[in-house]
């Protein structure tokens, strides 16, 4: 994971991720990688948490948060990709105007996590059958986030499932909102803003809010993975 993340040209993430909040990369799981993944859902034992969407208008659907010890693609992918963004995070708070800094790794940003109220792994598991989607979001879970998160496709898009395309929007204060329509093969990231990012204006620069979400699945079942870099509380 550490050779196939590397090999992901992380400037033009940054770009992407400084002009839109959004990246998206080349497939970094195969499709056995991704079946593995799928296959843990039916196994409580792996998991804290399950969460029914509608239950809490969340959309329709169910996810469910892995519990530690985490599997291990999934905390190589976390652990590697936040020492890939963790220079990005820091330009984003300093222009921000914010002093808080993040740590060079994984593991001492976790220990903070847990100092400040924020034990409980975040990374999990998504299913979407027929019928379900995810309303727009943020992932915050805690006073403590990281800017960043991503996504990864573990269904075959047009042959596992049809539809539940993955949704940004950006509000900028005083206009109006702006949408993106994101389709992500198997295997493939999405690297995307958690809260607000930073765009430059006249005096400066100032905080654009961005949220997520999935559409409407027309057909099949969507799994994905989340990897969210803080924890929750």
């Amino acid at each position: 994971m550490t050779r196939r993340l590397g090999q992901l040209d992380w400037k033009a993430i940054e770009q992407g991720l400084w002009e839109r909040g959004y990246a998206k990369t080349p497939a970094v799981l195969n499709g056995d990688e991704c079946a593995q993944l799928v296959d843990l859902y039916s196994d409580d034992s792996r998991f804290r948490s399950r969460v029914e969407m509608a239950r809490y208008h969340f959309g329709m659907g169910e996810y469910k948060y892995f519990g530690d010890p985490l599997p291990p693609i999934v905390r190589e992918i976390r652990a590697e990709a936040y020492r890939s963004l963790v220079s990005t995070a820091n330009r984003w708070i300093e222009a921000l105007g914010s002093s808080e800094n993040y740590p060079p790794d994984l593991s001492a940003f976790l220990e903070i996590c847990a100092r400040r109220g924020q034990p409980k792994p975040a990374p999990l598991l998504l299913r979407y059958q027929e019928g379900d989607y995810n309303c727009l979001h943020q992932d915050l879970l805690g006073d403590l986030a990281f800017p960043f998160q991503l996504t990864c496709a573990l269904s075959r898009r047009s042959i596992d499932y049809t539809g539940g395309e993955f949704l940004l929007v950006e509000q900028w204060r005083g206009a109006h909102s702006r949408g993106e329509v994101v389709t992500l093969e198997q295997g493939e990231l999405v690297i995307f803003t958690t809260d607000c990012r930073p765009a430059a204006g006249k005096q400066g620069y100032r905080r654009v809010h961005l949220r997520h979400g999935v559409s409407r699945v027309t057909s099949g079942r969507r799994y994905s993975l989340g990897v969210i870099f803080h924890n929750s509380k």
